[in-house]
């Protein structure tokens, strides 16, 4: 080869590096603003931190104001991340679904619960959406749940708080329901199994949203090994369902999640298979008690600090308990009559989320208010930063009902249940299962705070670092 080819070779090679070099330079100089952080870890901690602190929208609302855009990137939980904010952007986000963008994890929750179960917009997790659809529909609500869910409200009550001077509301709440996502989703009652499945479940829940190192003493590793252990218990109690099925123990299998999945195939006529089935039942578990115990706690303790509130709440639960008449149980038309209860249940959320954000992954490059958001990166989307504006909620930190009333707060303003097609599958069932304890409570009870002004911490939801302690007072017999 003459030194005339290798210097054409030559000259072609650095216009060709010079093109992508420019091509580069020109697409990452519009990336939105801001700043990567330290090698690897990025703004991770500090991300952490300030979660952890119950801060979360100061990581956002400092680098939104730091650069003057409510877009913005920076490296966190291990990814090159945008983050958006504020209602349009929800808008844009939600509509957008696996369309522009799709769910995405942190590795921790990866590792945790497994590629099948963090992936949003495969075949499996279609098909998992519309099996779940009964389970979440009135129907399933007035023949399924509302009957179990009050006696078992009934139960707990009666052996962890009639008789009390004091309670902490935090972790008794949780037991409640956490044993009532075993009945409605296993119809299982073994107390031994679920205290057992409980106490692995707080310590998968530590290290969820974590630094992914699997080391001892990490909350990850911890995590980790429970997780393993849960999966085991579950796939047990899946091979004894499916085992009384085909030998037919009963009339019929009981009318829950767990039948359901091992019952009807897909619309390939494939059956899960006993471990995929453990697995969908743990992230049901996982997703249907731990929010529904801090929207509980947190209710219970804004009903403490605000009195006219709380009265408001009990006259109205007077009236819908006298208008059962003779019957034992709430119905589905009681529950559409707590309007009020619920507004105060939507205004806690408001400013306290217990969700208070997550991720997102870009499937396919495109503009966002002028910035080039690349194929590959993820997204970050914050609930207190739109929750806690003050031009979206004027008096952002002042507790105030009214907000919900007639049209309510402006389209995707309000999010802690996500919104538009992504709206959370479980927000019915979560709210009939406040409000029927709250019925409940403050129909038997009246409280005081043991600790007013007790702190609240992440970890990874809002959780009163002392549990909430109360001093109980029995109200008045209104049933």
């Amino acid at each position: 080869m003459t030194l005339t080819v290798y210097l054409i070779l030559f000259v072609s090679f650095v216009f060709f590096f010079n093109h992508l070099l420019k091509k580069r330079r020109k697409s990452s100089s519009n990336l939105p603003p801001g700043r990567y952080g330290w090698p690897l870890i990025g703004e991770t901690l500090e991300f952490l931190r300030l979660n952890r602190e119950g801060k979360s929208e100061k990581f956002v609302q400092d680098r939104m104001d730091k650069y003057e855009s409510e877009v913005f990137k920076t490296s966190i939980m291990g990814a090159k991340m945008v983050v958006l904010c504020g209602p349009a952007a929800n808008k844009f986000l939600f509509g957008n679904h696996n369309k522009l963008v799709t769910t995405w994890w942190p590795t921790s929750v990866k590792q945790l619960l497994g590629k099948s179960l963090t992936n949003s917009h495969g075949d499996e997790a279609k098909h998992l959406r519309k099996m779940l659809y009964y389970f979440v529909s009135p129907d399933a609500f007035s023949k399924l749940y509302i009957k179990t869910m009050e006696f078992t409200t009934h139960h707990h009550l009666k052996n962890y708080w009639q008789g009390k001077k004091e309670v902490k509301v935090f972790p008794t709440v949780k037991l409640h329901t956490f044993d009532l996502a075993c009945r409605l989703f296993m119809n299982l009652e073994d107390s031994n199994r679920i205290s057992k499945l409980f106490n692995l479940f707080n310590i998968f829940l530590k290290g969820v949203i974590s630094i992914a190192l699997n080391i001892p003493g990490t909350k990850f590793y911890y995590a980790k090994r429970a997780t393993k252990t849960i999966r085991e218990e579950l796939v047990l109690i899946v091979k004894e369902r499916r085992e009384a099925v085909e030998q037919k123990l009963s009339d019929s299998p009981p009318q829950d999640l767990l039948s359901h999945l091992l019952l009807f195939p897909d619309e390939n006529g494939k059956f899960m298979s006993e471990l995929e089935v453990a697995d969908n039942i743990l992230m049901m578990i996982f997703a249907g008690h731990d929010t529904t115990t801090v929207t509980i706690t947190l209710v219970m303790k804004y009903l403490a600090e605000l009195p006219h509130v709380y009265e408001n709440v009990l006259q109205e639960q007077k009236e819908v308990a006298l208008s059962k008449g003779g019957r034992e149980y709430l119905n589905w038309d009681d529950i559409q009559k707590m309007t009020y209860t619920w507004d105060v249940v939507s205004e806690v959320l408001r400013l306290t989320s217990p969700i208070i954000g997550s991720w997102k992954e870009v499937l396919e490059d495109f503009n966002y208010q002028g910035y080039s958001i690349p194929k590959g990166w993820k997204i970050y989307w914050n609930v207190p930063a739109t929750h806690m504006d003050p031009k979206v909620f004027p008096d952002a930190k002042n507790f105030d009902t009214s907000r919900f009333e007639g049209a309510g707060p402006t389209p995707f303003s309000y999010i802690p249940f996500g919104g538009g097609p992504r709206m959370c599958l479980g927000k019915e069932f979560a709210r009939l299962e406040i409000l029927v304890f709250i019925h409940n409570v403050v129909k038997d009870f009246r409280w005081k705070l043991l600790i007013p002004n007790e702190k609240i911490e992440y970890d990874p939801m809002p959780t009163p670092i002392e549990g909430l302690p109360i001093l109980l007072q029995p109200s008045e017999d209104i049933s």
